[in-house]
């Protein structure tokens, strides 16, 4: 069962939605030792990177998520709560990546935030991945984005310049983009999660 990190930063609505379209059993994660209840954890996440991390220290999570052995899943800004650090907010975030989250502007001449659907480009043969067309469409709404390294990016999206649509290292995987609103290439990658050992 998958367990998400209820901390009053994450669209949980929508994921719980998506996850019931693809007969996924879920519960809600409030305290540290409700962790321990299922076999995989994922960190929703929208709005102010800084502003999540502390919600996520305020919860008390923050200290023991980098040690979760079990399969964990960062959307969006949960994501970006992996890597080392924000320059939205100037934040130190978890640490679990070493890769920084930057933001989009004087870096690229495209509108920013970067909105909509956006084709991936999958690295590294990433598990995550499984049955889905490499530069299947996926739908973005951000503002920052995780830098291109060819170690950790599982998936690669391009605009303006190079990015992370995905990263993984070990048994952390995070997604730029919504699965829980990119129909039927989402819900692949929810389900591929699930199976994830």
């Amino acid at each position: 069962m998958i367990g998400i990190i209820n901390y009053g930063a994450g669209n949980i609505f929508s994921l719980t939605a998506a996850l019931d379209r693809v007969g996924l059993t879920y519960g809600m994660v409030n305290a540290i030792e409700e962790l321990d209840q299922y076999d995989r954890i994922i960190i929703p996440g929208v709005g102010h990177a800084g502003a999540a991390m502390e919600k996520l220290r305020a919860s008390g999570l923050a200290e023991c998520i980098h040690t979760i052995q079990k399969p964990v899943l960062g959307i969006c800004v949960g994501m970006q709560l992996l890597t080392d650090f924000s320059e939205e907010g100037n934040a130190d975030l978890l640490g679990v990546v070493p890769l920084k989250t930057l933001h989009f502007d004087k870096k690229i001449k495209g509108k920013v935030p970067h909105m909509g659907w956006n084709s991936v480009t999958i690295r590294n043969d990433n598990p995550l991945f499984s049955n889905i067309e490499d530069n299947a469409y996926f739908y973005f709404v951000h503002s920052y984005f995780i830098e291109y390294d060819k170690e950790y990016t599982a998936a690669m999206c391009d605009y303006g310049l190079p990015f992370s649509a995905a990263i993984a290292k070990g048994n952390f995987y995070g997604v730029q983009f919504h699965p829980e609103k990119s129909g039927q290439a989402g819900e692949q990658l929810l389900v591929n999660f699930s199976k994830l050992s």
